[in-house]
This record gives C-alpha cells, sequence and structure tokens, in this order.
C-alpha cells in the first residue's frame, strides 16, 4: 500500500552535483524550506559524479577542441568556448563563496590546480591548434594561454610525452597553465552534508518511481528499497536531476515541455595508473582531437587526476555502447524510453548519425592492442603492465526535435522546466558538472520568477559577477580570477 507521508517545499531526484548544487543555493536563500532528496543508491555521487566516471576536467573550454571548431577555410568559432568559460567563472565564484562561508573548509579535497594542454599532431592539427590559440588569445578570458610547436619545449611542459620521442615530428601545443582538476564526488557529498546541516533530508536507498501534479504542485511516489515500501511525498517544486535516469523521470511527468525528447546513451573504458615514475612526469589534462565520427564526450585525452589526495593518470575514454542509461541502469533503459512523441526523433537521429554508429562499433570491436595504439599517440613508453582498465560512467544524449531535420543529437545540456516553473529536470553530459552552479541559476530564475528578484542581492554575494559579461569587463575579470584562485588555493 502506498501512503502519503508529508508534505514539502522541494524534492530533489538524484544524489549528484546537480541536486547538491540546486540544494546548496535554496539552503542560502530559503533556509525555512523544507527540502528532501532521494538517491536511488546506497550511496551519493556514485554515477556521473563520481570522480572514476567523469574526467574531472573543470570542462572551461581551455583545452577541449569541439567548443572551438574550425570552418573549411580553416577559420576558429570561439563562440561556444567563451560561453562555457564564462559559465565556470560562475561555478568557481560560487565555490569559492562556499569557502569564504566555511561550508567547505578544504578547497583541495575537490579541486587542484592542473594546466589544461591541446594537442595537434602532423601539419595539419599544428596548424589547427595555432590557429585556435591565435583566435581565443585575442579574448580576454584566453589572454594567458601559451603556443608551442617547438619539440624541446614540449618535452619541458610534457616529459611523459615528449622526451623521448624521436626526431623530425610536427605537434602544436597551446597550454593554459591555471586549468583545474575537479573531484565532483567530493564536492558533492560536501555540499549535501551542509544542506543535511540546514535541515534537508537526504534520504539514499530511496527510488522515485512516479510523478503526477496535485492541487499544490507534484505527488511524489518514492520506493524505500529497505523497507521495500512505498509512500507519496507532495511537494511543491520537483527537481530531477538523476543523470541518465532523468529521461524516463520527465516521461513520467508528463509535463508538454518534456515531449519529444529521447536519449542516446554512450559508455566508455579508461585506462588509469597510478605508477609513481609516470605519475611525476606528467601534470596536466592533455586534449587530443576526435576521430571522425567521434562524439565529443570521446575525445582522446591523458589527464592528471586528482582523488582523494593521491594522483593518477587516466586516459580515454574507449567510447561503446550500452542501453543502460546509469552505470547502474537497466538494458530495457533505451527501448522503455521510447515513445510516439520521440520515436520520429529519434529515427531520424539514426538516419543523419551513420558515422557515429559505424565509430562506436569499431569501438566496440577494438582489440586491447589497439587501445594501448591509441595511448602510444600519446605517449611512447607504453607497458600495459602499469596500465588497469577501468568501466566509465554511462552518458546519455540528447535527442531533440528540429524544424529542419525533424531530430537532432545534442552533446551539451539541456534544461527542461514546465510552464508553471513546479518541476524541472536537466539532460544531456559534457560540459554537465563543470556548469552546475550557471545551470542552478537559470532553474532559480526560470522556476521561481517571484522570488528571484528578493534572492538576486543575495545571489550577487554568492556570484559577484551574476548578470555580467566577464569577457566585456577585464577588470571584473582580472579581480574575480585572482580572488577564486586565492580562495580555491589554485596559485
Amino acid at each position: 500500500m502506498t501512503y502519503t507521508k508529508e508534505s514539502v517545499d522541494v524534492v530533489l531526484i538524484g544524489g549528484g552535483i546537480m541536486s547538491a548544487t540546486l540544494g546548496a543555493m535554496l539552503a542560502e536563500l530559503q533556509p525555512e524550506w523544507e527540502i528532501r532528496l532521494y538517491e536511488r543508491l546506497d550511496y551519493v555521487a556514485r554515477e556521473s559524479s563520481d570522480p572514476w566516471n567523469n574526467a574531472g576536467t573543470g570542462h572551461a573550454a581551455l583545452c577541449e577542441l569541439n567548443y572551438s571548431p574550425a570552418d573549411a577555410q580553416g577559420n576558429v568559432d570561439i563562440t561556444k568556448a567563451v560561453n562555457i568559460n564564462e559559465q565556470f567563472h560562475v561555478s568557481r565564484q560560487f565555490w569559492s563563496y562556499l569557502v569564504d562561508e566555511g561550508v567547505i573548509t578544504d578547497p583541495k579535497t575537490f579541486i587542484s590546480q592542473v594546466p589544461h594542454i591541446s594537442y595537434g599532431r602532423g601539419e595539419k592539427g599544428r596548424d589547427y591548434i595555432r590557429a585556435r590559440y591565435e583566435t581565443m588569445v585575442r579574448n580576454p578570458l584566453f589572454a594567458d594561454m601559451e603556443y608551442s610547436d617547438d619539440p624541446a619545449q614540449h618535452a619541458e611542459w610534457l616529459p611523459l610525452m615528449f622526451e623521448n620521442r624521436g626526431p623530425g615530428q610536427v605537434n602544436g601545443i597551446s597550454r593554459f597553465e591555471l586549468g583545474t582538476d575537479v573531484d565532483f564526488g567530493s564536492l558533492s557529498r560536501q555540499l549535501l552534508t551542509h544542506i543535511s546541516s540546514k535541515g534537508a533530508q537526504i534520504r539514499t536507498g530511496h527510488s522515485v518511481t512516479d510523478l503526477n501534479r496535485n492541487a499544490d504542485g507534484w505527488r511524489v511516489t518514492v520506493k524505500d528499497s529497505t523497507a521495500a515500501d512505498s509512500f507519496n511525498v507532495n511537494a511543491k517544486f520537483v527537481f530531477i536531476g538523476a543523470g541518465g535516469g532523468a529521461l524516463q523521470l520527465l516521461q513520467k511527468s508528463g509535463i508538454a515541455e518534456g515531449k519529444g525528447y529521447g536519449g542516446f546513451p554512450v559508455s566508455g573504458l579508461f585506462l588509469r595508473t597510478s605508477n609513481p615514475d609516470l605519475v611525476s612526469r606528467h601534470h596536466a589534462k592533455v586534449y587530443g582531437q576526435a576521430a571522425i565520427g567521434a562524439p565529443p564526450m570521446s575525445v582522446p585525452h591523458l589527464d592528471t587526476r586528482v582523488v582523494a589526495g593521491k594522483e593518477y593518470l587516466m586516459f580515454g575514454p574507449y567510447a561503446g555502447f550500452s542501453p543502460k542509461f546509469l552505470k547502474s541502469g537497466r538494458i530495457t533503459d533505451l527501448p522503455f524510453s521510447v515513445r510516439g512523441n520521440n520515436l520520429p526523433v529519434m529515427l531520424n537521429v539514426a538516419k543523419d548519425n551513420f558515422d557515429l554508429v559505424r565509430y562506436l562499433v569499431g569501438e566496440l570491436a577494438s582489440s586491447k592492442k589497439s587501445r594501448y595504439s591509441a595511448l602510444a599517440d600519446f605517449t611512447p613508453e607504453v607497458d600495459p603492465a602499469d596500465w588497469e582498465f577501468i568501466t566509465a560512467g554511462q552518458r546519455v544524449q540528447v535527442m531533440k526535435r528540429d524544424p529542419e531535420k525533424g531530430g537532432v543529437l545534442g552533446f551539451g545540456t539541456e534544461l527542461i522546466s514546465a510552464a508553471d516553473g513546479s518541476i524541472a529536470a536537466l539532460l544531456g553530459a559534457s560540459p554537465g558538472a563543470s556548469t552546475a552552479a550557471p545551470i542552478m541559476l537559470n532553474l532559480l530564475a526560470t522556476c521561481f520568477p517571484q522570488q528571484y528578484a528578493g534572492w538576486e542581492s543575495k545571489l550577487k554575494t554568492m556570484v559577484p559577477s551574476l548578470g555580467r559579461k566577464l569577457h566585456e569587463d577585464e577588470t571584473l575579470l582580472h579581480e574575480l580570477s585572482e580572488y577564486t584562485a586565492r580562495t580555491l588555493q589554485l596559485t
């Protein structure tokens, strides 16, 4: 029997960085509100927010080449890179506010300074990296970027990759020294501990199984896996931040704004090492160029990772396919997500993305030898005994309606909310976690228009650049960059 347990102001679904960020903001803005968070697993931040289920890059478009494409004439468009970098500055400001307020006592528990480097091989790759650098460095956001095609400089910056390379190789490299590595699992858990101390109730082992409108907002049906019991919670506002599980819950809500959306799951593997000799000779996140037909999330990269104070190297990802929408999901997730309103969209996406399908099939069929060969493109010293394969988290790319093509595959994040603002869901993947703060600020403005004006003063304390573009105000950019670097101990 399902019974009604209580009525609350806010229900957050999913225990990752998105729900944690929204919960932390609401706890500051409306401390008297009753907040409940339900996480299906027995521990929070175990899916996409877990440090080994993502690259922890601190996506700021400093090294990720898919955010700065070049046209046939070689002209580089940095529009998306500027937008994402602006958003990451917002996240840094919010995290700095949390450190100042004592919510986070030691920023090194979740964020570390790691240079971000872009790597182009051969003359074509070098020319693109150089053109990208020349375009980006003119923007104040990227003014500190460096470029080199000098092998000696490459060996100094990246000894593991370039010290023992043979002569005559042509490469182009751009570097931004004050990049970051972020452990979003640690950050999520610290934020959730904070909102719990403010009165929010965090319930692990609890799955939201249904959503239905009622007079005051939503009736949320929750299953307690331990007690094998279900109950209802009435909520004025619901946020679906369940990663790959968000699409199915959005569909259960039945809101018109959610119709037509589908999901395309992509899985993957990484190689990881903690060999001190290798780790000590590579301190950077180095992103290369994607293979033809590869999704942006599959761009090869060799990353320094800092988890629980220990440094590792991680290389990948090797993309694959699984019909699961979560790492701990079910193989029926994809087929059960098909509806009459999204089937035409999904069919059009399939028709227009045969190159992606070919790429994924090829990745699935690739041998261990070929995977180590891909690593050898980054470092010539590859001993399989030094590396282990780990399974990365699932990513669900958004499929949505398009007036011209009928349906397109999106590679970003998408916030979908009901017209009355009573429910919102976040779909998609990269840049995802790195832009959680600006995404949640957008949600607050969209879903709480009556309260937002009264919140603005407090929000500007949390995010001093709120409503302004840093690349249009160099003085403010420098002030806030120095402030966040100092507060987050990135200098």
